[in-house]
Protein backbone atom coordinates (compact mmCIF):
# COMPACT_ATOMS: atom_id res chain seq x y z
CA UNK A 1 0.00 0.00 0.00
CA UNK A 2 1.59 3.42 -0.96
CA UNK A 3 1.62 6.47 1.75
CA UNK A 4 -0.46 9.26 0.76
CA UNK A 5 1.42 12.58 0.54
CA UNK A 6 1.18 14.92 3.11
CA UNK A 7 -0.73 17.98 0.98
CA UNK A 8 -3.47 15.52 -0.39
CA UNK A 9 -4.06 15.10 3.39
CA UNK A 10 -4.10 18.93 3.78
CA UNK A 11 -6.24 19.27 0.56
CA UNK A 12 -9.05 17.00 1.96
CA UNK A 13 -8.85 18.41 5.35
CA UNK A 14 -9.64 21.63 4.04
CA UNK A 15 -12.45 19.98 1.35
CA UNK A 16 -13.78 18.55 4.55
CA UNK A 17 -13.92 21.69 6.22
CA UNK A 18 -15.42 23.82 3.34
CA UNK A 19 -18.07 21.66 3.47
CA UNK A 20 -19.19 21.96 6.75
CA UNK A 21 -18.89 25.49 7.02
CA UNK A 22 -21.26 25.71 4.06
CA UNK A 23 -23.60 22.89 5.43
CA UNK A 24 -23.82 24.49 9.12
CA UNK A 25 -24.64 28.05 6.80
CA UNK A 26 -27.15 26.25 5.32
CA UNK A 27 -28.86 25.25 8.51
CA UNK A 28 -28.67 28.84 9.70
CA UNK A 29 -29.91 30.30 7.04
CA UNK A 30 -33.04 27.21 6.78
CA UNK A 31 -34.15 28.77 10.09
CA UNK A 32 -34.31 32.12 9.29
CA UNK A 33 -37.62 34.07 8.37
CA UNK A 34 -39.13 33.05 5.07
CA UNK A 35 -40.97 35.59 2.68
CA UNK A 36 -45.09 34.42 2.63
CA UNK A 37 -47.19 34.61 -0.52
CA UNK A 38 -50.14 36.79 -0.10
CA UNK A 39 -53.42 37.02 -1.90
CA UNK A 40 -51.81 40.63 -3.31
CA UNK A 41 -48.35 39.06 -4.47
CA UNK A 42 -50.44 36.08 -6.41
CA UNK A 43 -53.42 38.38 -7.99
CA UNK A 44 -55.85 36.11 -9.96
CA UNK A 45 -57.39 36.91 -13.09
CA UNK A 46 -60.90 37.94 -13.04
CA UNK A 47 -63.30 37.01 -15.86
CA UNK A 48 -65.46 40.27 -15.31
CA UNK A 49 -66.09 42.19 -18.37
CA UNK A 50 -65.74 45.47 -15.63
CA UNK A 51 -62.50 47.03 -16.05
CA UNK A 52 -61.06 48.18 -12.93
CA UNK A 53 -61.96 51.88 -12.09
CA UNK A 54 -59.01 53.51 -11.01
CA UNK A 55 -56.45 53.44 -13.26
CA UNK A 56 -52.93 51.86 -12.98
CA UNK A 57 -49.76 52.91 -14.01
CA UNK A 58 -47.71 51.30 -16.54
CA UNK A 59 -44.44 49.35 -14.98
CA UNK A 60 -40.94 49.38 -16.87
CA UNK A 61 -41.62 45.88 -18.00
CA UNK A 62 -44.77 46.70 -19.83
CA UNK A 63 -44.70 47.09 -23.62
CA UNK A 64 -45.68 50.41 -24.91
CA UNK A 65 -49.18 51.07 -25.73
CA UNK A 66 -49.06 52.05 -29.60
CA UNK A 67 -46.48 50.03 -30.07
CA UNK A 68 -47.33 47.52 -33.12
CA UNK A 69 -48.26 43.73 -33.06
CA UNK A 70 -45.99 41.05 -33.82
CA UNK A 71 -41.98 40.38 -33.65
CA UNK A 72 -40.31 43.82 -32.98
CA UNK A 73 -37.79 45.74 -30.75
CA UNK A 74 -39.38 48.31 -29.42
CA UNK A 75 -37.46 51.19 -27.97
CA UNK A 76 -38.76 54.20 -25.69
CA UNK A 77 -37.58 57.24 -25.79
CA UNK A 78 -38.92 58.78 -22.81
CA UNK A 79 -38.55 55.86 -20.30
CA UNK A 80 -34.58 54.64 -22.66
CA UNK A 81 -35.72 51.56 -22.57
CA UNK A 82 -35.97 48.72 -25.19
CA UNK A 83 -38.04 45.33 -25.48
CA UNK A 84 -37.48 42.29 -27.32
CA UNK A 85 -40.96 41.19 -28.04
CA UNK A 86 -42.00 38.15 -29.71
CA UNK A 87 -44.56 37.32 -32.68
CA UNK A 88 -47.37 35.96 -30.06
CA UNK A 89 -46.55 39.81 -28.65
CA UNK A 90 -44.93 38.96 -25.50
CA UNK A 91 -41.73 40.44 -24.32
CA UNK A 92 -38.65 38.10 -24.16
CA UNK A 93 -36.54 40.79 -22.55
CA UNK A 94 -36.72 44.49 -21.28
CA UNK A 95 -33.42 46.69 -20.67
CA UNK A 96 -32.82 50.22 -20.25
CA UNK A 97 -30.57 51.63 -22.69
CA UNK A 98 -27.77 55.01 -22.51
CA UNK A 99 -28.96 57.38 -25.60
CA UNK A 100 -27.02 59.42 -28.12
CA UNK A 101 -27.63 62.37 -28.52
CA UNK A 102 -29.25 62.44 -31.72
CA UNK A 103 -32.45 60.51 -31.10
CA UNK A 104 -34.53 58.53 -33.60
CA UNK A 105 -38.34 60.26 -34.72
CA UNK A 106 -41.00 57.97 -33.31
CA UNK A 107 -42.29 55.39 -35.82
CA UNK A 108 -41.49 51.98 -37.65
CA UNK A 109 -37.62 51.05 -39.17
CA UNK A 110 -36.66 47.88 -40.19
CA UNK A 111 -33.19 46.76 -39.11
CA UNK A 112 -31.31 47.32 -42.46
CA UNK A 113 -27.53 46.54 -41.61
CA UNK A 114 -25.50 44.80 -38.57
CA UNK A 115 -21.72 44.91 -37.68
CA UNK A 116 -19.99 42.29 -35.93
CA UNK A 117 -18.12 45.86 -33.65
CA UNK A 118 -16.20 48.75 -34.91
CA UNK A 119 -15.41 52.11 -32.93
CA UNK A 120 -17.76 54.20 -31.53
CA UNK A 121 -18.31 57.82 -32.63
CA UNK A 122 -17.49 58.70 -28.86
CA UNK A 123 -14.14 56.56 -29.62
CA UNK A 124 -15.34 53.58 -28.19
CA UNK A 125 -14.75 50.19 -28.73
CA UNK A 126 -18.67 48.70 -29.60
CA UNK A 127 -19.99 45.80 -30.46
CA UNK A 128 -22.95 43.67 -31.66
CA UNK A 129 -24.22 47.13 -33.82
CA UNK A 130 -27.76 46.78 -35.28
CA UNK A 131 -28.87 49.86 -37.93
CA UNK A 132 -31.91 51.29 -38.18
CA UNK A 133 -32.60 54.31 -38.93
CA UNK A 134 -30.79 57.94 -39.89
CA UNK A 135 -31.01 61.04 -38.44
CA UNK A 136 -28.91 64.49 -39.23
CA UNK A 137 -26.85 62.53 -42.07
CA UNK A 138 -25.93 60.04 -38.80
CA UNK A 139 -26.68 56.29 -38.31
CA UNK A 140 -28.54 55.61 -35.35
CA UNK A 141 -28.06 51.88 -33.99
CA UNK A 142 -28.11 49.90 -30.87
CA UNK A 143 -24.60 48.44 -29.56
CA UNK A 144 -22.18 47.71 -26.21
CA UNK A 145 -19.31 48.66 -25.61
CA UNK A 146 -16.79 45.83 -25.72
CA UNK A 147 -15.77 46.35 -22.39
CA UNK A 148 -19.34 45.99 -20.94
CA UNK A 149 -18.86 50.25 -19.65
CA UNK A 150 -21.78 52.74 -20.09
CA UNK A 151 -20.82 55.53 -22.30
CA UNK A 152 -18.58 58.25 -21.53
CA UNK A 153 -19.83 61.92 -21.03
CA UNK A 154 -19.81 63.81 -24.72
CA UNK A 155 -18.81 67.21 -24.95
CA UNK A 156 -21.11 69.68 -25.10
CA UNK A 157 -22.38 69.90 -28.91
CA UNK A 158 -21.17 66.70 -29.99
CA UNK A 159 -23.80 64.61 -31.49
CA UNK A 160 -24.16 60.93 -31.27
CA UNK A 161 -26.79 58.71 -32.30
CA UNK A 162 -25.18 55.13 -30.85
CA UNK A 163 -27.85 53.84 -28.12
CA UNK A 164 -26.12 51.95 -25.90
CA UNK A 165 -26.67 49.23 -23.45
CA UNK A 166 -25.10 46.90 -21.23
CA UNK A 167 -22.90 44.19 -22.61
CA UNK A 168 -25.51 41.23 -21.83
CA UNK A 169 -28.39 43.34 -23.59
CA UNK A 170 -26.11 43.60 -26.47
CA UNK A 171 -25.43 39.84 -27.03
CA UNK A 172 -30.00 39.60 -26.95
CA UNK A 173 -31.10 42.44 -29.19
CA UNK A 174 -27.59 41.01 -31.67
CA UNK A 175 -29.62 37.57 -31.57
CA UNK A 176 -32.75 38.61 -31.61
CA UNK A 177 -32.18 41.93 -34.21
CA UNK A 178 -31.57 39.47 -37.58
CA UNK A 179 -31.88 42.02 -40.72
CA UNK A 180 -35.53 42.68 -41.26
CA UNK A 181 -36.65 42.68 -38.04
CA UNK A 182 -39.03 46.28 -36.97
CA UNK A 183 -37.52 48.59 -34.76
CA UNK A 184 -40.97 50.76 -33.37
CA UNK A 185 -39.72 53.91 -31.47
CA UNK A 186 -41.96 55.57 -29.40
CA UNK A 187 -42.39 58.62 -27.08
Amino acid sequence: MRAVPASKVWVSGLTVGAIAVVAALAVQADKGPKPEATAAANPSVSASAHPSASPTKPTAAAVPDGSGTGRRIVYSLAQKRVWLVDASDTPQRTFAVWPGTVSPDTGTYTVDVRRDSTTGSDGVQIEHIVYFATKSGLSIAFSNAVDGSSPPAVASGTQTSGIRMAKADGSALWTFGEKGTSVVVVQ
